[in-house]
């Protein structure tokens, strides 16, 4: 469990620097085209890595089901989106909205035990938990932004 928790620690670590790096391509790029070096880079790195720890055995498809293939197509959604969310939020305001939506759709899944998940029953407490993570980021957001910044978010809200 303790190897699970450093793992998860250092995705979110990676995730919010690779965020203001796709920041600072997009200043210089565009939103499309950020996506595309982005991915490309991924494909090539984890391509290559792949091939170093795994070899040929990373070509072998173990009975999948097809529509799993569409998730380097929904990596596209992701990437354009939080760019362009970066664009509009700033980084710490739209990348924990999108943790936090990140957070709400996993509860959402499980709990209807879709896409191949084991259902896990729902429970008010994590229904609280989510809630009390958005309480969050509205506090974090209203008590140190500029009046503009207040706007948008209760304009979101």
């Amino acid at each position: 469990m303790i190897v699970g928790i450093i793992l998860a620690l250092f995705a979110g670590s990676l995730v919010g620097l690779q965020t203001i790096f796709n920041n600072k391509v997009n200043e210089h790029m565009g939103s499309w085209a950020t996506t595309t070096l982005v991915l490309g880079m991924g494909f090539l790195a984890s391509f290559l890595i792949g091939l170093f720890v795994e070899g040929t055995g990373l070509f072998t498809l173990h009975n999948m089901q097809r529509w799993y293939w569409f998730s380097g197509m929904i990596g596209v959604g992701v990437v354009i989106s939080i760019v362009k969310g970066v664009k509009q939020l700033g980084p710490t305001y739209a990348i924990s909205i999108v943790l936090t939506s990140q957070l709400a759709f996993a509860l959402l899944f499980d709990s209807l035990g879709w896409f191949g998940l084991e259902q896990v029953p729902f429970t008010f407490k994590q229904l609280l938990g989510v809630l009390i993570i958005v309480g969050g980021i509205l506090v974090f957001k209203l008590s140190g932004g500029t009046e503009k910044d207040q706007k948008q978010v209760a304009k979101a809200v």
